[in-house]
């Protein structure tokens, strides 16, 4: 009930060669992105990739093609900004490999979402995950595989640890998913340069103390820290507040923020329970940067993509799938 429910799973559309098409959702009349003008930003301050052929790239260039320039412009904010890609179910080891390939030929590092734990999201938007834990195992193993020692900054498994806290995933599933989040640490951590940071909810869920222990069992001090904010919409401020307290109780890890979406802060009308799905009036968030407000912030990042719905809520699309009325919406109202 207070996770990111519709984190972007987009499932199979990814990457799948190093410079071939995204595939977006699936709609063929698409132009692709080569006519958007993509391009990396300064490697000083983000190092991270920049897919110039991802979903808002290849709606510049549509809007560009039927010459609605102001849109074109709009959307232009979310296409030049590195976003994260979420490898799909299906072909980990070759997504993962097409990612980190275009990144390392850019001379950035690709920014990687796993997002395919067993009993994923409680029966909610983006339900489903692999079909049991050798299925997960293997599918870590292939992600792995595919990075290789290529550059790799990975958040793993929004919401894992928070839904084992919160009592929406089911006690018989627990210590499975520990070792299985364990696990998939030490395979990532064991590659020559991969970081991963494990997702620890957001500012609006609860309180660290309840997430520091699950957190430790989950292996988190094998990991190069923790994210927050993944997929919603708190504050900058109030995820630094979090993440601070969070830290500390866990060793002074560091931590990632998600800004891609919190420009206006979180979304208070409605109902409570859905207030994280689809919000509208929300803002595009700090552009993603290494330079933070603290030293404990290794990174601003835009882990969720701008543009893609959280699920079947407010008119929206299915999780994941781009959705460029409410991409217009967040970059309209953004600085």
């Amino acid at each position: 009930m207070y996770g990111t429910r519709g984190a972007a799973a987009v499932l199979g559309a990814a990457l799948l060669l190093a410079g071939c098409s995204s595939g977006g959702d699936g709609d063929d009349s698409k132009s692709d992105g080569a006519g958007a003008g993509i391009t990396q930003q300064p490697k000083a301050a983000d190092p991270f990739w920049v897919n110039p052929d991802g979903n808002a790239a290849q709606q510049v260039a549509a809007y560009l093609k039927d010459g609605k320039k102001s849109e074109a412009e709009q959307i232009r904010k979310i296409a030049a900004q590195p976003t994260g890609e979420w490898i799909g179910p299906e072909n980990p080891e070759q997504e993962a490999r097409g990612f980190t390939e275009a990144a390392a030929k850019a001379d950035r590092t690709a920014l990687l979402v796993l997002y395919n734990i067993p009993h994923r999201d409680c029966g909610q938007y983006s339900q489903g995950g692999a079909a049991d834990g050798d299925a997960y195992r293997a599918w870590i193993d292939g992600v792995a595989k595919g990075i290789g020692d290529r550059a790799a900054t990975v958040i793993l498994e929004p919401d894992a640890v928070l839904h084992l806290v919160d009592g929406c995933t089911p006690d018989e599933f627990h210590e499975e998913r520990y070792d299985l989040l364990k696990g998939a640490i030490g395979t990532l951590k064991a590659l020559k340069n991969t970081k991963v940071y494990l997702d620890a909810g957001n500012a609006g869920w609860g309180h660290p103390d309840q997430i520091f222990e699950p957190l430790k069992w989950a292996g988190i001090d094998g990991a190069d820290g923790f994210s927050v904010n993944v997929s919603n919409f708190y504050a900058t401020k109030d995820s630094l507040a979090y993440g601070k307290q969070l830290s500390a109780k866990v060793g002074n890890k560091h931590f990632v923020i998600d800004t891609s979406r919190n420009g206006n802060g979180p979304y208070t009308d409605g109902d409570p329970n859905e207030r994280w799905c689809n919000p509208p009036g929300r803002a595009l968030g700090e552009t993603p940067t290494t330079k933070t407000a603290d030293p404990l912030v290794d990174a601003y990042l835009w882990v969720k993509r701008p543009g893609e719905s959280d699920g079947e809520c407010k008119g929206g699309p299915k999780a994941g799938q781009w959705w460029p009325d409410y991409a217009l919406k967040l970059a309209k109202a953004s600085k």
